[in-house]
């Protein structure tokens, strides 16, 4: 078994895929809109399957999700740069690194993870 990569590499790999999903995820946004300006058809009653409509806004939330990712991750970085990361930012205990392995810009640990997080 390999032994884990050190957090900064972590972050990087990660943050790194995250963008590359991004940058896949708004091309998938442009091809639509193309085609959409492209079709002159009723989207909304077309029986071959979901519209046009529907898979943007799904790619869109897909958008947003990724975009959210990067900004967890920026935050991750921050915290490693200043000490705290692998801190829990609701308890201050520490985040387990199975957890971290898995999410590296986990914030919170198994026990504060949905709870509501304090103001520090």
């Amino acid at each position: 078994m390999r032994p884990a990569p050190e957090p900064a590499a972590r972050l990087a790999a990660e943050r790194a895929a995250t963008a590359e999903r991004v940058a896949a995820l708004a091309a998938q946004v442009d091809a639509l809109a193309e085609q959409q300006a492209l079709t002159t058809h009723d989207d909304e009653h077309d029986p071959e399957g979901v519209t046009i409509g529907f898979e943007r806004a799904q790619i869109l939330g897909l958008l947003a999700g990724a975009r959210d990712e990067i900004a967890a991750l920026v935050r991750a970085a921050s915290r490693l740069a200043a000490g705290t990361y692998g801190r829990c930012l609701n308890c201050g205990c520490e985040i387990p690194d199975t957890r971290l392995e898995a999410l590296p810009a986990a914030e919170t640990c198994l026990d504060c993870t949905g709870k509501p997080r304090r103001r520090r």
